[in-house]
């Protein structure tokens, strides 16, 4: 007598419309992953190209220019083809072209408009600010928040700013760095006197306390999954009047994230 011993593979009896069932739950969860990829990177992609249209938008505004979309493709291309050089720029303008600062302006910007760079140098920070601090602001650029103070006023310029792109440098911020906030009417610098973290609700962080003040928001903290239960708060103060730098060419300067 000859025994035979059959094995049967488990998984061949589940019921065809199971294994259907898995395989379009498979192909569904792929395509939900590709377009959160895909979302993630034009978010980014946008953002990186809104700084640097407005980036170079803001110096071309300083040499009494005006910016074209055409104008920016032939400085990125002219900028790349010379290794990142600024021989364009030094050619275009010098330190003596640049406008005299004029008077700080006290009237409310317009939602969405650019008012212009903010820099901490010892953070490599350089980003453009915008009127607004709703989500489509913030996603491309830091923002003013309405009703505080603007540069050259006096009173407490509020700023804010996502922690895990353009704010994200400020979790290695310090007491005495210093920030620079260029706008056409003139240049300004603040130094870091303290930061803090509050919870959202503790908006008196905004308030004016004499002086010109500028005060810089992000959530906190950086690496919290989710939306952060505190804020960040970066606080300083004006400690000079700077002279309008000379512009530079290509977008390499900002690199704000």
């Amino acid at each position: 007598m000859t025994a035979r011993l059959i094995w049967k593979d488990q998984g061949d009896e589940r019921p065809r419309s199971e294994r259907k069932g898995l395989r379009a739950l498979e192909r569904i969860f792929l395509l939900v992953g590709l377009l959160a990829l895909d979302c993630f990177v034009w978010v980014n992609t946008s953002s990186v190209l809104y700084q640097a249209y407005e980036d170079w938008a803001f110096d071309q505004t300083l040499r009494g220019l005006t910016p074209s979309m055409g104008g920016f493709m032939s400085a990125e291309v002219g900028w790349w083809r010379t290794g990142g050089s600024d021989v364009a720029s030094k050619a275009e303008s010098s330190p003596g072209s640049l406008p005299a600062p004029g008077a700080p302006n006290d009237a409310a910007p317009a939602l969405r408009s650019v008012i212009g760079r903010l820099e901490i140098p010892r953070l490599n920070l350089s980003v453009m600010v915008r009127e607004g601090a709703d989500e489509g602001t913030l996603s491309r650029a830091v923002g003013h928040i309405p009703g505080t103070a603007l540069p050259g006023n006096i009173g407490n310029v509020g700023l804010a700013g996502h922690r895990d792109t353009f704010f994200r440098a400020l979790r290695n911020i310090r007491e005495d760095d210093a920030i620079d906030f260029e706008t056409t009417h003139g240049a300004y610098r603040y130094i870091v006197k303290s930061t803090k973290i509050v919870t959202p609700r503790d908006v008196s962080v905004l308030e004016a306390s004499g002086g010109e003040n500028l005060t810089l928001v992000t959530c906190y903290p950086f690496y919290y999954v989710g939306s952060a239960p505190k804020r960040f708060i970066v606080r300083s103060a004006k400690v000079a009047t700077i002279p309008l730098r000379a512009p530079q060419s290509g977008s390499a300067r900002n690199a704000a994230f």
